[in-house]
């Protein structure tokens, strides 16, 4: 059984170019339900799994400490792969056919008023150092472009153009996708990359465009910390998140009269329908 699960997790990766995080996210979620199965002795192989079996978890999990939108997330892990084996004829019967996922209230993203933004943005300028240049561009950029915290961090040097003011974006199943930034940005950019990053960098071959103290690339985590940290500072508190300047540059591209699908494009939005949320953001705020 395990066999057949490693060879899911690596067609994720493999076929579908999910990404690290995503495979890891089906992984642990997997790897419990294998483990839940130890209490069934009889269950030899995948195809010996019924509907009342996954059944009976998914209600265990529902008394779980786990909040609803966690509980959808491993009851889809769970469907995607019984529906990989079906379909490769590893199994006679997907016995989550018919198995209903939670429903999920959708959230509607927390945004920054621009005034907010602005003090986010001027908090790490109140030193001088390569590390606040860091964050100044950092933080600038994700505001500027949209982009998400994991393709941020995985900007090299090149892919930064600063006589056209865009960028190439290292988006979701290795699409890439051009963002403009506005001259601002240009000029902290510029500043960071001559001022800040070659007191940063340690390792002449590293051209990760964000450096941490070690020189090496900036984590996921890392920035994650960075952006808590000038939250604070700038009095913004806990409704600030690693996605929150990602939910504010598209309310206000939206606000100021910008097409849904443009801001879908800058985005890298898949399907217009999760751009469609912050339209209905939009909206409320005009109604208050």
């Amino acid at each position: 059984m395990e066999e057949q699960l490693s060879a899911f997790l690596d067609f994720l990766t493999r076929e579908r170019s999910y990404s690290e995080n995503t495979t890891a996210a089906y992984r642990n979620d997997l790897s419990q339900f294998f483990e839940y199965l130890a209490s069934y002795p009889d269950i030899t192989a995948w195809e010996e799994v019924t509907h009342d079996v996954v059944a009976v978890y998914v209600e265990a999990m529902k008394k779980e400490p786990y909040a609803p939108s966690s509980v959808a997330r491993k009851v889809a892990a769970i469907k995607s792969f019984f529906h990989y084996l079906f379909a490769r004829g590893l199994i006679d019967e997907d016995p989550t056919a018919d198995l209903d996922s939670p429903k999920v209230k959708k959230r509607m993203p927390q945004t920054l008023e621009a005034a907010d933004v602005e003090r986010l943005l001027e908090a790490p300028k109140k030193k001088k150092s390569p590390k606040n240049l860091r964050d100044t561009a950092l933080l600038h950029l994700l505001y500027a472009t949209g982009m998400r915290v994991t393709e941020a961090v995985s900007l090299r040097v090149d892919d930064v153009d600063l006589v056209d003011s865009t960028l190439q974006c290292p988006g979701k199943d290795s699409q890439m996708r051009e963002l403009p930034f506005d001259s601002e940005t240009r000029k902290i950019l510029a500043r960071y990359l001559n001022d800040g990053r070659p007191y940063l960098v340690k390792d002449r071959d590293e051209d990760a465009l964000f450096l941490n103290h070690r020189g090496q690339q900036l984590t996921r985590q890392g920035l994650w910390l960075i952006i808590k940290a000038y939250a604070n500072q700038a009095n913004l508190g806990e409704k600030v998140t690693p996605h929150t300047l990602r939910h504010s540059f598209a309310a206000h591209k939206l606000h100021s009269g910008s097409e849904l699908r443009e801001v879908q494009q800058l985005l890298g939005h898949a399907n217009i329908s999760t751009t469609q949320i912050y339209s209905q953001l939009v909206g409320s705020e005009e109604k208050v």
